[in-house]
Formats: structure tokens, C-alpha cells, sequence
């Protein structure tokens, strides 16, 4: 049997698809299984031992200039490797029009997909031939994926062990270490403070008060930084000036090399975002904060992770802006960071 997930982006949520390589290897072994996605985020899924082909796509920039001469072969080749294939059935796992119109182009005759009131965008279902309704228990955002691909193979995912892989090369796992090696002797912590929405962001003075908190507990401890963008290094400059001896920014990585060294930290901090859910896939503990979005709903889960959700009784709100972000921001306290993190760490 050969099949076709269709998740094309963002990066948490392909991180939060990744359980359904291991579903599907369990539920049918010996089947292919091939996936479509953004060329951006293709490093999480290269050199996965269960994905059997992975077909790129550059869905932004055929919005762009939609009928010119190189988007048309781009999606002309697309459909042509994808129907190449010869698929017994595809998942679209995203559920919005370019989704569904990948997935009708893959030439699958039985493509399932969710049922209008889990799509934002409702076109989506006029390219699925089965819409697979959710259970009420089926809140988590992978445990929505899982639920999908299951209906055709009879088995329950709960009752499975499931596992999120990402692979790294030795040369990204080496320039790792080679950076592990400057730092201090203690624990190493990995602080990431952007995210794509305003309304997810944690201030300034947060992360100083819990980086200074941080290393006056875990002697000899070092704080790494990463950012996504240049308004973001900005801010994390302001910070690790402020915090002194022990704070530290990252260089820019290329995924592979990001990936590498979120295995190797002991600890991660962060809002709801991309690096969040990465270091939660490859096993290292996480501590995250939830204001405008829902921490049950796609926050990292296990007891390695704790979630912690703003206490401001309009969360999660999805809001990307508000007139009470800063009241929102200050909700999410200091002490409740350090709680978890020295629970996780069973520091006493």
C-alpha cells in the first residue's frame, strides 16, 4: 500500500504530524507513505527512515504570479510526481484549499479530509471524497491527525506507544557539540523569544527577571538565545546585555543544525512556537506559555513538558492583536516558569 500525507506547513504543525509515520508503520506494515511540504520546512522530515518520498512544494510563491511561465511547470511537475505514484489513498492533514488542491492533484481516488466544522477554510471539502468526523476526546491537535489516517485501518492510536522522529546529520550533531564545548560546565538552557503572532510574545522584562532567576539557581548555568528575525535579535540583544555573565545569543542555524542542538540542551523556554515543539519531538524538557493560543489544545505533552496558560479569563482568545496585550503578557509570571523548570529538573 502507498499513501500521501498532505501537511505542507507550519513547523509546529508538522512537528505535531509526525506521530502519524509511526501510526501508520504500525497499523500497516510494509506500507510507503510519502508527504508534500513547503520546501522551507522540508530539513524535519529528510532522512526520516518512514517517509518513502517527499514531494516540495512552493505554494507562496505560486500566489504570487500565479500564471507565470515557472509556476505553472512547478505545479505541473508536482502533479506529474504525484500521480506517478499511483496512490491507494491520500490524507490532507491541513485542510485548507492549497491542501486540498494538492491533494486532489495527486490523482488518489480516495482522499480523506476533516468535515466543515473543523476547517477554517470550507472549500476544503469539495477536494476530499471522505470527511472523518472527531471525537469529543480528540481536543489535542495530533491526536485530530491521528484520528484521520486511522478510519481506514480499524486500529486505535491510543492504544499505541507513538513516537516523533527528527534526524539530524553527523556534521550538524558535531557543530553542536563544537558549540557546547565554549560554554560553562552546568546546565544549559535554550530561551526562545519570538513567535509569529504579537499576542504570543512574552516582554522583555520577563525573560531578563527569569534569566537572572535561572542562573543565580543553577550554578555555572549558561542561557542560549535564538531568534527567527532581526526585529527578534534586536530584543534578545537587549536582553542578554541586561542579564550579563551567563546569557548568550545563538547564531543563525539552519534547521538541521537547530534541531541538532535542541537535543543536546537540557531544558527549552518558549511561547507557543515552531523551536518550542521541535525540542518537545526530539525529547528534550520543555517549559511553554499560552496566551492567545491553547496550550491543551497543541502544547508538547508528556511529563517532560509543562504548559502554562495565561490566567485571563479570555484565553485562549486567537487573537493576533489586542488592547490588553501587555495585561495578557504580565500574566503569565516568573515564578511560575521557575516552578516548572525546577520540577522538571527535580531541583529541590
Amino acid at each position: 500500500m502507498r499513501v500521501l500525507i498532505v501537511k505542507v506547513s507550519a513547523l509546529g504543525d508538522i512537528v505535531h504530524a509526525l506521530p502519524v509515520l509511526d501510526y501508520l508503520r504500525k497499523a500497516s506494515p510494509g506500507i510507503e507513505i510519502d508527504w508534500v511540504v513547503e520546501e522551507p520546512f522540508r530539513e524535519v522530515l529528510e532522512g526520516n527512515p518512514l517517509i518513502s518520498e517527499l514531494h516540495l512544494v512552493r505554494t507562496k510563491l505560486w500566489r504570487k504570479r500565479p500564471f507565470a511561465p515557472d509556476t505553472i511547470r512547478d505545479i505541473c511537475s508536482v502533479k506529474s510526481r504525484l500521480q506517478g505514484r499511483n496512490y491507494d489513498m491520500a490524507f490532507d492533514i491541513q485542510g485548507n484549499l492549497k491542501s486540498g488542491l494538492i491533494c486532489r492533484l495527486s490523482g488518489a481516488k480516495t482522499r480523506f479530509g476533516f468535515t466543515r466544522d473543523r476547517l477554517q477554510e470550507r472549500i476544503n471539502t469539495f477536494f476530499t471524497t471522505r470527511q472523518i468526523p472527531m471525537r469529543s476526546i480528540d481536543y489535542h491537535i495530533t491526536d485530530q491527525y491521528l484520528r484521520l489516517v486511522s478510519v481506514p485501518f480499524g486500529k486505535n492510536f491510543r492504544e499505541m506507544e507513538l513516537t516523533s522522529n527528527i534526524f539530524t546529520t553527523p556534521e550538524d550533531e558535531a557543530a553542536a557539540d563544537v558549540l557546547l564545548s565554549t560554554l560553562s560546565d552546568g546546565l544549559v538552557f535554550l530561551f526562545h523569544y519570538g513567535t509569529t503572532w504579537q499576542t504570543k510574545f512574552w516582554s522583555e522584562e520577563r525573560w531578563i527577571e527569569l534569566s537572572r532567576n535561572i542562573l543565580a539557581t543553577f550554578a555555572d548555568s549558561t542561557i542560549l538565545f535564538s531568534w527567527g528575525n532581526s526585529q527578534e535579535k534586536e530584543a534578545v540583544t537587549r536582553i542578554t546585555s541586561s542579564v550579563g555573565t551567563g546569557a548568550r545569543i545563538l547564531n543563525r542555524y539552519p534547521l538541521k543544525g537547530l534541531i541538532a542542538l535542541l537535543k543536546k540542551v537540557d531544558l527549552v523556554v518558549a511561547g507557543d512556537t515552531g523551536p518550542l515543539h521541535l525540542a518537545a519531538a526530539v525529547g528534550t524538557p520543555t517549559v511553554s506559555f499560552y496566551r492567545a493560543s491553547d496550550g491543551k489544545r497543541t502544547g508538547p505533552r508528556g511529563v517532560q513538558n509543562v504548559t502554562i496558560q495565561s490566567s485571563l479569563h479570555c484565553t485562549p482568545c486567537f487573537r493576533t492583536k489586542c488592547d490588553d496585550d501587555a495585561r495578557c503578557r504580565d500574566s503569565i509570571k516568573v515564578e511560575a516558569i521557575v516552578k516548572a523548570i525546577e520540577g522538571l529538573l527535580s531541583y529541590p
